[in-house]
């Protein structure tokens, strides 16, 4: 039986064409692990939220249109996700800000690992990564 042209099947398949349908779900699998791992990040700190639910929303948007829809008219989330897509930068306030939060959840990891100078340096390399990240990302005044 056809499926009716607005049925959510039929716009998933409409919008991301290209993909097979275990590619969709793989997608979509990835999209969901990705929210689920930002969403822990809000209440966990040093497990950071934004990039998971960008990570999300980018998987999501290819596979299942009706989910990124949830996720970006989602009263909490939403915005994050609206603003990204939109602007595809960051504000400089915000940079500093991550940056900052960044530093210190860095320098607190690196002080619980003293006596593993190894270890220290991975934390503080990985640090230093996630701030290049960062800047990297074009600023919006």
């Amino acid at each position: 039986m056809p499926l009716p042209e607005d049925s959510p099947a039929t716009v998933e398949t409409a919008l991301s064409p290209g993909l097979s349908r275990v590619q969709r779900i793989l997608l979509t699998a990835a999209g969901l692990l990705a929210l689920f791992l930002g969403v822990l990040g809000i209440v966990l700190p040093g497990l950071p939220t934004t990039p998971f639910v960008l990570l999300s929303a980018a998987c999501l948007a290819r596979s299942s249109p009706r989910l990124h829809h949830k996720l970006v008219t989602n009263r909490h989330l939403g915005p994050l996700v609206r603003d990204w897509e939109a602007n595809r930068s960051l504000p400089l306030k915000i940079k500093w800000l991550s940056t900052s939060i960044m530093s210190g959840m860095v320098a607190l990891s690196a002080w619980q690992f003293s006596g593993r100078p190894g270890l220290q340096a991975l934390v503080l390399a990985l640090g230093v990564v996630g701030c290049i990240v960062v800047w990297r990302i074009p600023t919006r005044r």
